[in-house]
């Protein structure tokens, strides 16, 4: 049976005004849709500025409960245009416990699961740890009503154990929201390294796992507030991966695009079948996976 989709991806620079940041996510969710994608995925942490270039407790404050008034907003949107949406959230779960949250909305509105975010980055002008409590939802994808969604965020982007178990548990499509960038100090050889790096490793995800891959980044640049960096230039390059590797498409590095790409999900079958890297996994022989580091 024929199944294909049409994704929406949205990438987008945003300001330290989050009313204004939805409105324009909702006019180009809006614009995605009547280009007719019936999936749309958003970025990392998409309402605000990303705030995690510092460490302070007043930040706490930009987190809401899941549900809240961002999934209202969202859920709202998704029902009105009968598309199934992808969002990332702070979630507040309980005073003093947060989370980074990826939401997916179905075609009425409805929830219809999160993922919280596992790996957590520690580094300058990427102070997560601060912030996010490493989620607890496992690696489960998220059904909806136009296939198994696997949702990642980010950082989970450069693990290959987190790409392998969504493919294992039945995900039809990886789809990583993402905030990631340059810091102004970098040359600009190290700046190409570490995007290519960052698009090598997920295509890398497809071609293990037979998968097509979705990763939205933000884009523009946000200035660290502390000063003791030259803050982040996000570097976009949103792009859509078939599951043998191949670019479908692929964003700007510096500009705002929405890109609608169709998505054959059949192809993952083919793929499988030339590649059958699942049958010959040596599943007996991996016990070691599991520990930190084999002395």
């Amino acid at each position: 049976m024929e199944k294909k989709i049409k994704v929406g991806l949205i990438q987008q620079s945003n300001t330290n005004d989050i009313h204004a940041n939805m409105q324009q996510l909702k006019a180009n969710i809006e614009d995605c849709a009547s280009k007719g994608a019936q999936l749309v995925v958003l970025q990392e942490l998409h309402n605000s500025l990303y705030f995690c270039q510092t460490e302070d407790t007043r930040l706490f404050d930009l987190a809401e409960s899941i549900p809240g008034p961002s999934t209202r907003f969202f859920g709202d949107i998704a029902r009105s245009l009968e598309i199934v949406l992808v969002t990332s959230l702070f979630e507040k779960r309980a005073p003093g416990l947060y989370h980074n949250t990826a939401v997916v909305f179905d075609t009425d509105g409805n929830i219809a699961g999160k993922y919280r975010k596992m790996h957590i980055p520690d580094d300058p002008a990427y102070y997560e740890k601060f912030y996010f409590t490493p989620g607890d939802l496992g690696f489960e994808p998220i059904q909806t009503s136009i296939g198994n969604l696997g949702v990642l965020v980010c950082w989970d982007q450069w693990y290959p154990e987190a790409a392998r178990l969504m493919a294992l548990k039945g995900a039809d499509i990886l789809i990583y929201p993402t905030a990631i960038g340059w810091e102004s100090s970098d040359t600009e050889d190290e700046k190409n390294r570490q995007r290519d790096a960052w698009i090598i490793s997920q295509r890398g995800h497809a071609v293990a796992n037979g998968l097509p891959v979705v990763s939205v980044n933000r884009t523009g640049y946000e200035p660290d507030p502390s000063g003791q960096t030259g803050g982040i230039r996000f570097w976009g390059s949103s792009f859509v991966a078939g599951p043998q590797g191949e670019f479908l498409a692929q964003a700007s590095d510096s500009q705002e695009e929405n890109l609608i790409i169709e998505i054959d999900l059949n192809r993952s079958e083919n793929v499988r079948r030339w590649w059958p890297f699942l049958r010959d996994r040596r599943i007996d022989e991996y016990g070691n996976i599991i520990k930190r580091f084999i002395d």
